[in-house]
């Protein structure tokens, strides 16, 4: 577990983590997220206790990792996978830091298996892509076994069986019991991975909740309906607090309405209905429309419009 209570940050005159409190539990992935500038490099470097905070305080299941007596059992972290001697093979690397911290060169060859390194394992880093090199710093990050894990954009430069690995991997060592608090700015892929997410932009709190409860916050609840018969299920809806359009001869645009009260109210009243959807906004969508106001870089399209520059970093 990662508790994080009242934390802020201050470089000079600038305050990039702003009084942030929030939990991750245990047997669930949790996803990190936030507009460039937001804070969150910043926040996982405090909770990995490379950086002191300004005040606040966080404990990794319930103390301070670092005076454990096998710290890298209680956390694993990956923040910046390039960090290692380039002129050392992948095995060396890896032996060098379980040789630190008491650990078996069993789990070294157990973790270079897991990560599927097994080909390259006796080869120098310094000539690895930059997939293998997550793929390195996963299996640094997994060395311990660790009750708690930190990894910071872990997909980055994998190929789609690596980003399929990686998302199983996390939802594997969650269902384990593991905690897992995972950075990344593929919205897609923490759609499928995260189970709650915590959501931040200049360096404040914007949400600490689950995948759909975010993603409904952002979404307009109207449901499509397509059917023969618009003019005779319009009569029938129509009511206070209720918007219907039509999107086309046969589609109706409903606000106001759940999809079960529209069905309910069709079946019992004879109307055939062919088509009844409900229309949410995607997580990226969400974040979009729930991060505006914290996004600090912005560009311009051809129509001189203002765009969001970036979606996560």
């Amino acid at each position: 577990m990662i508790e994080v209570e009242n934390l802020s940050k201050r470089y000079g005159t600038k305050l990039a983590v702003d009084g942030l409190s929030f939990v991750v539990q245990p047997g669930i992935v949790t996803g990190f997220l936030g507009p460039n500038g937001a804070g969150k490099s910043t926040t996982m470097r405090m909770i990995a206790g490379l950086d002191q905070p300004t005040t606040g305080r966080v404990t990794v299941n319930g103390g301070d990792y670092r005076s454990a007596a096998a710290p890298m059992a209680e956390l694993g972290v990956l923040l910046e996978a390039k960090a290692v001697h380039t002129g050392r093979s992948a095995r060396n690397h890896l032996l060098a830091l379980a040789q630190t911290n008491g650990i078996s060169r069993r789990r070294v060859d157990e973790v270079i298996d897991i990560v599927g390194l097994q080909q390259v394992a006796g080869k120098r880093v310094g000539g690895f892509s930059l997939g293998m090199g997550q793929r390195l710093g996963v299996a640094s990050a997994l060395l311990g076994n660790p009750q708690t894990v930190l990894l910071d954009e872990p997909v980055n430069g994998l190929d789609p069986e690596g980003v399929l690995w990686m998302r199983t991997m996390l939802k594997d060592l969650a269902a384990d019991g593991h905690t897992v608090f995972v950075s990344s700015h593929l919205m897609s892929e923490m759609a499928q991975t995260a189970s709650r997410l915590v959501v931040v932009g200049r360096g404040k709190l914007i949400a600490d909740t689950t995948v759909e409860e975010f993603i409904a916050q952002a979404s307009h609840h109207a449901v499509t309906v397509r059917t023969p018969e618009t003019t005779r299920l319009r009569e029938l809806l129509l009511g206070p607090d209720v918007t219907i359009t039509t999107a086309q001869p046969d589609v109706l645009q409903i606000e106001g309405l759940t999809a079960e009260h529209i069905g309910t109210v069709a079946w019992q009243h004879r109307v055939p209905i062919f088509e009844l959807t409900v229309q949410q906004a995607s997580l990226e969508e969400a974040f979009m429309t729930l991060t505006s106001d914290s996004v600090e870089y912005r560009s311009t399209d051809t129509t001189g419009s203002p765009t969001i520059a970036a979606v996560a970093a």
